[in-house]
């Protein structure tokens, strides 16, 4: 983030403007728009300007520009074709530690204007940091399109009622729950719709409901890896959350996405580190629900496949807890398709089979012949610990010695590593692998290679050379 984005209280307080042609006019609407007392430095005023100070708008200082302007000034924007000029005033104010911004500069520049789409006191603000101005723009209208025109008058209504209901409701969760609760009533579309008698109506309606706490379950599929896989009702409940339960696998970008103001928790485990078991995993979930907290478990993949979901929503369920689970894509349907490897394909698989490398404790055996069948691909979850055991009783029990297999980590990322071989050289290709990796093993693993999508030339070019040893589909 190259810029903090704040929003300054400007009211009543003094502004130095140096310019007054168009470009300032622009930024002297904006300030004006925001109570500021604006001052003016310039030879000249254009005809805009010139109506501003004739409507005791705004303050016309000197026309020249003088150190001694610069007291009591809170920031000051400089809109001059003097380059010199503006070197020099961007030197002294920071000196001064004053808010500075040369106009069309950006290296000098201590605060940038964003592109601003108004629905007081409603106010959204968007920047490229400069970076693209015309991007910037077809963003704005898009959000204003998305924007109701009076969305600031339901802003306006709840800051009326916002004393009241905390009044009322003395307990911060159950104002939240309220307000949340309202907002997704028709008491915004009464609003939108100019019938504010009708809105207060619901309002009050609300406030006789029962509020009391309860909280509540909800396991949520983060997807393999990449955000934009989180699906609209992932993303949805991660905005209600009060508190966040997630895994090591959850990545940043989705964690991006949580509310920020609510409360994270890492719960992961991981291989060869101190864990938290599962057990003291349940008993956190059901302590934050019994609280009154929306509790959002947060997975790796979809918490159905290999994800204990199962367990955690039947400890819920014992509890008296509501619960609710938003599913995920899960690693194997993400990582295949961002590999170029689809698991099924009439010419090569006629099914799928999802298993997981790790060691099942309540003596679940695999049946090897099944798994053996070279019609199935087969899907190997957390696949690099037991690889060269799996890979073994494979070829035992009838597969190939030359069944391609793919070894992903890091999938639908940028840093996805695809390792390509064959089954029997397992164990030197694991050498190379990264964990926590998928293993994909079948023949339709033979249309990476001519499918993959998702990665560049290099990337791929690279790690052809990198295995140079292992036989590529």
């Amino acid at each position: 983030m190259n810029y903090l984005p704040l929003f300054i209280d400007l009211k009543c307080k003094n502004v130095l403007v140096i310019g007054a042609g168009e470009v300032a006019f622009n930024k002297i609407t904006l300030l004006l728009r925001a109570e500021a007392i604006v001052n003016v430095i310039a030879k000249e005023l254009c005809s805009e300007v010139k109506l501003l100070l004739e409507q005791k708008k705004i303050n016309w200082l000197s026309k020249k520009f003088d150190l001694i302007y610069l007291k009591k000034i809170f920031l000051v924007i400089s809109a001059t074709n003097d380059i010199k000029l503006n070197k020099y005033i961007f030197k002294k104010c920071n000196e001064r530690y004053l808010l500075v911004n040369i106009v069309d500069d950006k290296s000098k520049c201590s605060f940038i204007f964003p592109s601003i789409i108004d629905r007081s006191p409603i106010v959204v603000a968007i920047s490229s940091g400069g970076t693209a101005p015309v991007l910037l723009r077809f963003l704005r209208e898009k959000i204003e399109a998305i924007l109701p025109i009076r969305l600031g008058d339901v802003a306006k209504i709840a800051g009326e009622w916002r004393i009241v209901i905390k009044q009322y409701f003395s307990n911060f969760l159950e104002r939240r729950r309220f307000w949340e609760r309202l907002f997704k009533s028709i008491f915004v579309e009464h609003i939108l719709n100019g019938r504010k008698e009708e809105a207060i109506k619901i309002l009050k309606k609300n406030m006789h409901k029962n509020n009391l706490l309860k909280g509540e379950i909800i396991l949520v599929g983060a997807g393999p890896g990449d955000s934009g896989l989180l699906t609209l009702r992932g993303l949805q409940i991660l905005q209600q959350a009060d508190v966040v339960l997630y895994d090591h696998l959850v990545s940043e970008d989705v964690l991006d996405l949580i509310r920020r103001d609510a409360k994270r928790i890492c719960v992961g485990k991981r291989a060869g580190l101190k864990n938290i078991t599962q057990d003291k995993i349940i008993k956190l979930l059901i302590f934050l629900a019994r609280e009154g907290k929306k509790v959002v478990r947060l997975k790796g993949g979809d918490p159905f496949i290999f994800g204990r979901g199962g367990e955690e929503i039947e400890a819920a369920k014992n509890s008296g807890i509501n619960f609710q689970v938003v599913p995920g894509i899960t690693s194997a349907i993400g990582i295949a398709a961002y590999t170029g490897i689809p698991l099924t394909h009439r010419q090569y698989a006629q099914g799928v089979i999802f298993i997981t490398g790790h060691k099942c404790i309540d003596g679940f055996l695999n049946n090897w012949s099944i798994l053996s069948d070279s019609s199935y691909t087969l899907v190997v979850y957390m696949g690099t610990y037991q690889a060269v055991y799996i890979a073994k009783k494979l070829i035992k029990f009838g597969r190939s010695k030359l069944t391609p297999i793919a070894i992903v980590s890091k999938g639908t990322t940028v840093h996805q590593k695809v390792i390509i071989g064959h089954l029997s050289e397992i164990e030197k290709i694991m050498q190379d692998s990264i964990t926590p990796s998928l293993l994909i093993i079948g023949n339709v693993v033979r249309l990476h290679k001519k499918l993959a999508w998702f990665q560049n030339e290099n990337v791929l070019n690279n790690l052809h050379n990198t295995f140079s040893t292992v036989k590529l589909i």
